[in-house]
């Protein structure tokens, strides 16, 4: 029986994981690190912004961040194959931690400066790099098989509900003092780290990573067989090609309905509610991840996600305003959380355990690189062309990208993996 025909069943005796006292703790933990994520990365710009009056340093941040996230992404998978994923978590978390406190207590002090901001983005994103898999990991460390679904479903709410109350919360935050929101991300991550240090995952014990995982992680060309074991293996390389490439062209999208909206007179804040319609579509969207599994083949669910996101590219084109791109948004987010189940499922789970961090690193990596490539393609072509033919050409590019894919068999032929 594969995990697609009856997805929901638990073996006898297996706890609920309403009551696994290990996940929720993690999962408590981890919602309250990506809501102080989420706050501080709308927190950090604005600051920048009324530090210096400067878009150019308030966008360095982010610059900053995601490149520490791609270029320490590889490093931060052989840790975690090669070392103590429960310590390389609590490290992470307790780095993040201090990185907050340090800009609370500048601010405070009429201390801060932006090169200490600009330390503090590369801080965060060195730990993204590096807590990231091993968070990840863990999940899969203190749940059954036959609950992995749910458990990642689960997830998918920490996700998107951190994603559409972190901006208006730091908002909300700054309005009450420059150093608020960042004593509120101190907080969170201090929570982060006390679900981190109160569960143990690595082999059910927190003894540390097995033997064949410290050995994988240190022979010639470590770091990168995450990646050549996903590029190698063609279903493997299509399903990681195609969510790549959606994430890039979503990134770009997003810029492309930004300058739509300015266009259409749109405000600063209709436009920002028009955008949370991509988080209340992952909210949504999230219930639905068993359903669809249940229905769909995973390249067939990939495919059908993908085509669907080319095609709403062009709603907003045809029909602007903030309620038509909200729609939109919120139509193509809806299957998301599918996909980032699907993506944990097709492809974590059949990568062996002793490359199984360099995998996810590898795939976080290549995701986390599309978003600026992405930006920065969408940006060049608004220099030139309006936003209303911007967003066909996107559509048409993607288009054009997953079409070999669609014909060819290593997609379409997928099925779930047996229980």
């Amino acid at each position: 029986m594969t995990v697609a025909e009856n997805p929901t069943t638990v073996a006898p005796g297996t706890v609920p994981l309403r009551r696994n006292r290990r996940f929720q703790t993690l999962w408590a933990g981890s919602a309250a690190a990506m809501l102080g994520t989420c706050v501080a990365d709308t927190a950090y710009p604005l600051l920048l912004l009324a530090m210096t009056g400067s878009p150019t340093l308030a966008g360095a941040f982010g610059a900053v961040q995601f490149g520490a996230s791609v270029l320490f992404g590889l490093h931060g998978g052989a840790v975690a194959d090669r070392h103590d994923r429960r310590r390389v978590l609590i490290v992470a978390d307790t780095v993040r931690l201090l990185t907050a406190l340090s800009v609370a207590v500048a601010l405070l002090a009429h201390r801060l400066t932006v090169p200490h901001t600009l330390l503090a983005a590369a801080a965060i994103g060195a730990t993204m790099a590096y807590g990231g898999p091993a968070r990840m990991l863990a999940l899969r460390a203190v749940v059954p098989p036959e609950q992995l679904r749910q458990a990642l479903s689960q997830d998918e709410l920490r996700v998107n509900g951190a994603a559409l109350a972190g901006p208006p919360l730091a908002g909300l935050l700054l309005g009450l003092g420059r150093a608020v929101p960042f004593l509120a991300t101190v907080l969170a991550s201090a929570a982060a780290l006390g679900a981190s240090i109160a569960v143990r995952f690595d082999n059910d014990s927190g003894s540390g990573a097995t033997d064949e995982a410290a050995d994988g992680g240190k022979e010639k060309g470590a770091v990168f067989a995450g990646l050549r074991y996903l590029l190698t293996d063609p279903t493997l390389r299509a399903t990681v090609l195609v969510t790549v490439a959606l994430n890039l062209a979503g990134s770009a999208m997003l810029l492309a309905v930004m300058v739509l909206l300015r266009d259409h007179g749109t405000s600063e804040a209709g436009t920002g509610l028009a955008l949370t319609g991509e988080a209340v579509g992952g909210l949504l969207g999230a219930p639905l991840v068993t359903r669809l599994h249940r229905t769909l083949a995973p390249g067939v669910l990939l495919l059908a996600v993908a085509w669907s996101a080319a095609l709403l590219f062009l709603v907003p084109a045809l029909a602007g305003g903030p309620v038509v791109v909200f729609a939109a948004l919120a139509a193509m987010s809806l299957g998301v959380p599918a996909l980032r189940v699907m993506l944990d499922v097709l492809v974590f789970q059949q990568v062996p355990e002793a490359m199984r961090g360099r995998a996810v690193a590898a795939t976080m990596t290549l995701l986390m690189a599309g978003l600026p490539v992405g930006t920065m393609t969408a940006g060049l072509l608004l220099d030139h062309l309006p936003a209303t033919t911007v967003l066909p050409l996107l559509a048409a590019l993607l288009a054009a990208g997953l079409l070999p894919l669609t014909l060819g068999r290593s997609l379409r032929g997928t099925s779930w993996p047996k229980a």
